[in-house]
């Protein structure tokens, strides 16, 4: 196999996590970003168990600095940058009218300008190996809802960002596509659940069951799932799609 380099942020848990392992059948090396250095080691060794070498990188991409940190780490080490995955970015489920301007602005920071930043510093690079980069947005940009009304707005503005860079992708042989995963089960998913399963008296399977009425869907989705996507949009065979924002989500929005 010829060298492939990835960066993957959020690579601690999660779908970051899960595009890790799955993208190490792919790559030949990989660069893991996140906050959280005990978990990222967790998530180094399984990979580097596959013959496929690793850089852990622990940053925290709301601080500016951080982009040019990783894609220097990631040249100094490897040399070149094939793609890059923006996973990195928690945003709060909270009430339109409730949430703080330090919580917008936090959520803001690390999922929407974290992943601008990363890939404005990576694009060079990117320019220079015709590589591709995926922005991981939210099927709640299609469908907002006062309850989690900043999740929305920030998941479609990463549309907005991600079709801005395709276009200019286009001119300079680099693909760029985003993902609108709907209701993953992850372990910030489950957090959740049982802090409104606690708050609603009502027992972790009742709300996991409400949940899934609610959306109307037949189950929650698994983090493998949206990292089998990853791998297919970063694969030859979806070097012509790009400028797309493929929505996942088991039918929860309703909308064409």
């Amino acid at each position: 196999m010829n060298s492939r380099i990835a960066i993957v942020t959020g690579a601690s848990a999660g779908i970051g996590q899960a595009t890790a392992n799955r993208l190490a059948y792919d790559f030949t090396g990989l660069v893991l970003v996140a906050r959280r250095p005990n978990e990222l080691a967790e998530t180094a060794a399984r990979i580097e168990a596959l013959g496929v070498q690793t850089l852990l990188a622990s940053a925290d991409l709301r601080l500016p600095a951080s982009a040019d940190q990783v894609v220097k780490a990631t040249l100094d080490k490897f040399g070149q940058i094939d793609a890059l995955v923006n996973v990195a970015g928690a945003v709060p489920q909270i009430d339109l009218f409730e949430m703080t301007d330090e919580q917008w602005e936090d959520g803001t920071a690390m999922k929407l300008h974290g992943a601008r930043r990363l890939t404005i510093k990576a694009w060079p690079f990117l320019k220079e190996t015709k590589g591709s980069v995926v922005f991981m947005s939210g099927n709640s940009a299609e469908a907002p809802k006062p309850a989690f009304a900043a999740v929305a707005a920030i998941n479609a503005a990463i549309v907005a960002l991600a079709k801005a860079f395709a276009e200019q992708g286009i001119k300079d042989g680099i693909q760029v596509n985003t993902i609108l995963p709907g209701p993953v089960m992850t372990s910030r998913r489950m957090n959740f659940l049982q802090k409104w399963a606690e708050a609603n008296q009502v027992s972790l399977e009742e709300a996991e069951k409400k949940f899934i009425e609610t959306a109307h869907i037949e189950r929650y989705g698994e983090p493998k799932e949206i990292a089998e996507l990853i791998a297919f949009l970063l694969s030859p065979a979806a070097k012509w799609l790009t400028g797309t924002a493929i929505r996942v989500d088991g039918g929860e929005v309703k909308a064409i």
